[in-house]
């Protein structure tokens, strides 16, 4: 199909138009996106902000850091709930997910152990199609009802995932597997670290940092392809099990959850072809040899880097950069080297970015960049980077699910500009005749 019919017919590709902003399709209360901060008039360079329910995530995390808490809990409470909770609420909020992590008699063994899939994506999706066929109301879309099934999801993705992981690394890799019950009192942080490794030990650091990447991935906007198919599907009226199977289906893709990975290789082909992670002409060569789709995938691509709604400033790869250097920092020379790398690179990149490119925004790195280069400091398969993407962003998913259960209560139905030029039907004979007639030529 010719390009410029969509430019004829004033079609958004994408749903976004020429300047990328996206089509405005409904109305949100749970998150705020601003791209830049605008004060009097005035754009104020290297200032994007992310609210939930209100509340700058900057301000947020730093309210629960300086209280000495783990946040995904908490910040899961205000997405549902729409307020803070106090202490009770969120000690029985902590209570309520801990005792729900707990799947039905035998289901790691007949669902998630038997034929487990390379993509811990594809399996976290059977497991929750499957766990429908144990709810009695698994149809049942009232509010009361999908707060309840949202809650259960919550609680139990950790185990999905950890354990989809397990059964696939024993299975096709031949390596030890481990089911290790998740423990009363532990934030979904440490039940991740504590079911994933052998020894069941972890840091302070290594949990907050967890936690962290939990809080900055739990939600972004609706406008996000993993949330607006939550959305749509949640507009057609069906059940929480197979709208939380497509937005899995979604998240999984390169250009959403699995951006982290590419940055990761990327990386890793970087220091193949630059053993000196200081020389800052090598790394503007390499990154120029990107841009001209010479190196790495040829895709012309420097992953990591932009973002679709921020200019030059995603706010959550501000806060997430200062608890990466901290593990950084606790987890050695090397990793302090690999830190520094990344650092040149969300540096120089932006600048590699405009001098080549024509853009009608600021670059700058966005969350994705630094979450791969966590997951592996943290000893985490890279299996499952984009399953602990969606271990985070089901709390965004419900939220939005319930908003658009009592708000909407009408089916998205999109509209595509038809072009096909009207046609007769031909008979089998007159096909025929000018198949072989094509065949002769």
């Amino acid at each position: 199909m010719d390009v410029q019919l969509y430019t004829e017919n004033d079609v958004k590709r994408g749903l976004r138009d020429n300047s990328g902003k996206g089509v405005v399709v409904g109305l949100t209360n749970i998150s705020t996106i601003y791209p830049e901060k605008v004060v009097n008039g005035e754009k104020i360079p290297g200032v994007g902000e992310l609210r939930y329910r209100g509340i700058d995530i900057d301000e947020l995390v730093n309210g629960f850091v300086s209280e000495g808490r783990f946040g995904f809990e908490e910040v899961a409470y205000l997405l549902l709930f729409g307020e803070l909770p106090s202490d009770k609420e969120l000690y029985d909020f902590q209570n309520i997910i801990a005792d729900r992590r707990t799947l039905p008699t035998n289901f790691v063994r007949d669902v998630i152990m038997k034929a487990p899939p390379e993509s811990i994506m594809n399996s976290l999706s059977r497991s929750i199609l499957t766990l429908a066929s144990y709810d009695d109301k698994a149809d049942d879309v009232s509010i009361e009802n999908v707060l309840d099934q949202s809650l259960n999801l919550i609680a139990v993705f950790p185990m999905l995932a950890v354990y989809a992981y397990h059964a696939y690394n024993h299975y096709a890799k031949d390596e030890s597997m481990y089911i290790h019950r998740p423990k009363a009192g532990l934030s979904t942080a440490e039940t991740i670290l504590t079911m994933l490794r052998p020894d069941k030990q972890y840091t302070p650091q290594e949990a907050q940092t967890l936690d962290m990447a939990l809080v900055l991935h739990m939600e972004h906007g609706g406008g996000n392809n993993s949330t607006f198919t939550t959305r749509v599907v949640t507009s057609s009226g069906s059940d929480t099990y197979s709208t939380i199977a497509a937005a899995l289906g979604s998240l999984k893709g390169p250009k959403h959850g699995g951006a982290n990975i590419k940055v990761t290789q990327m990386m890793e082909d970087l220091k193949e072809k630059v053993s000196d992670y200081s020389d800052e002409e090598a790394v503007r060569q390499y990154l120029t040899d990107i841009l001209d789709k010479k190196e790495f995938d040829k895709k012309g691509l420097i992953y990591g880097m932009g973002h679709a709604i921020y200019s030059d400033n995603d706010p959550r790869a501000a806060i997430f950069k200062r608890y990466v250097s901290k593990l950084a920092e606790e987890k050695g020379a090397k990793a302090q080297a690999e830190y520094n790398l990344y650092t040149l690179v969300e540096r120089v990149a932006p600048e590699i970015i405009g001098e080549k490119r024509r853009m009608y925004k600021g670059v700058s790195a966005n969350i994705d960049f630094f979450s791969g280069f966590v997951y592996s400091m943290l000893g985490l398969p890279s299996e499952l980077y984009t399953p602990i993407f969606a271990i985070a962003r089901i709390v965004g998913w419900s939220a939005h699910r319930i908003e658009e259960l009592i708000n909407a209560q009408k089916i998205m139905r999109p509209a595509y500009q038809e072009v096909s030029v009207d046609r007769h039907y031909q008979t089998l004979e007159e096909r025929s005749k000018i198949a072989e007639k094509h065949l002769s030529v």
